[in-house]
Parts: structure tokens; C-alpha cells; sequence
């Protein structure tokens, strides 16, 4: 295994800890993906994060049906959409699927998240959009998740969880705690008498226009 390959599946384990960690994720029901060519790589099905070493994880061709892959464990239950929106989505270097409390909660209800904070622009739009309902797994799901997604970097799935994307895995993970983040002030502000004021499209507009470079920044490499 090349050096290169070994480091992106040591990321992809050190994010998967860490997102148990600071409670984005319970269990081993989230997962993540990232790009190496023209193949995924993605955490495993149903294994604790702590036991998991860079051998373990998937190794998936993109353009496969997902029959094939390289690995000594099954890939995560949810390798269709990472897959298809990797396929789907040149921008994206790194999927983020996790279950965490407050955007769940909002996925439960299937409610969106408005502009109620102008951070929602980190997203790409005037809102992150809740998909329609899917079992988890199934191509519905996959399909209900690049609609929600459309010029959006992350998304809720009803009854379900979050997504979010980067152009690493770094960035994904930084929109997943923005999100959730987004999606506990949106759940506090839902409590207080009046509800939140959302923000006019004008103004996201602008926003948006000014977040074109903002973010979580890749440091220049040396040299």
C-alpha cells in the first residue's frame, strides 16, 4: 500500500473516532468515504471505530455496481450514495454520513433548516434541504440524497441523518459540525416564543458572495 493511500485511510479512521468523540455520531452508525482515483475508499460495515486499522477499510471502483471491492470486511451498508455522489459530484473529494442529535432531530420532523443564521451560506444556498424518505442502503435513498444535495454541499435525510461533502475530509467534517452546530440554534430558537427571524434572500445572497473563499482553509504546501 502506497504511503499516500496509507495516510488517507488513517484520515478517514482518526475522523471516524472523532466524530464519536465529540458527539456527532453514536456507535458505528455513521461512515465516511474518500476519494483515492478512480476508487472509493470507505469505512467498513457494522465495526467499531477503535478496532478499525487502515487494512480494514473498503476499497471500491467508482464506476463498479458494487459487487466488487477490495478489503477483508463488507463496505458500510451505505456505499450506494457514497458512491453515487462521488460519481456524481466532481467537487467532492470526502463524504460525511452521520446521526447526530439536533440535525436527526429536525430530519425526524423533516423539516428543513432556513436561513435562520447566515452560516447556512457555508452550505452552498438559502437553506440545507431534508430529502424525501428512503430505507437506508436502497437506491431510493441514493436518489433522494443527490436531490437534496443539488448545489448544496450537505443535506438532512428524513428519518435518518445528515450528509455532508468536501473537497476533503477535513473540509467534510467541518461542514458536519457546522451543520449540527446550525441545526441546535435552529432547535433552540424553534422553542422561544415568536421563532427565529430568517433571513431575507437578499442577504444570504451577499453572504454567499463573500463565503466564495471562506472556510476551512488547506494550508499552502511547502516548497
Amino acid at each position: 500500500m502506497a504511503d499516500k493511500e496509507r495516510a488517507l485511510r488513517q484520515k478517514i479512521i482518526a475522523l471516524c473516532l472523532e466524530m464519536n468523540r465529540i458527539g456527532l455520531n453514536q456507535g458505528t452508525s455513521g461512515n465516511i468515504s474518500a476519494r483515492h482515483g478512480d476508487r472509493m475508499l470507505l469505512t467498513p460495515s457494522a465495526t467499531p471505530y477503535e478496532t478499525l486499522t487502515p487494512e480494514m477499510l473498503v476499497s471500491m471502483p467508482l464506476d463498479g455496481d458494487g459487487t466488487a471491492w477490495d478489503g477483508p470486511l463488507k463496505p458500510s451498508t451505505e456505499w450506494r450514495f457514497h458512491r453515487d455522489i462521488l460519481r456524481a459530484r466532481p467537487d467532492a473529494g470526502a463524504v460525511f454520513h452521520a446521526h447526530p442529535i439536533f440535525s436527526t432531530a429536525l430530519a425526524i420532523t423533516r423539516r428543513p433548516i432556513p436561513a435562520c443564521h447566515y452560516m447556512v451560506a457555508c452550505f452552498g444556498g438559502h437553506d440545507v434541504r431534508c430529502s424525501g424518505y428512503a430505507r437506508y442502503g436502497t437506491e431510493e435513498l441514493s436518489r433522494e440524497a443527490l436531490t437534496a444535495l443539488e448545489g448544496r454541499t450537505a443535506c438532512l435525510l428524513a428519518n435518518h441523518g445528515i450528509i455532508t461533502l468536501g473537497d476533503t475530509l477535513d473540509k467534510a467534517m467541518w461542514r458536519a459540525v457546522e451543520l449540527e452546530t446550525l441545526a441546535k440554534q435552529y432547535t433552540y430558537a424553534l422553542q422561544i416564543e415568536g421563532g427565529p427571524v430568517i433571513l431575507p434572500k437578499e442577504e444570504i445572497d451577499g453572504v454567499l458572495k463573500g463565503f466564495a473563499s471562506y472556510g476551512l482553509q488547506t494550508p499552502p504546501k511547502a516548497a
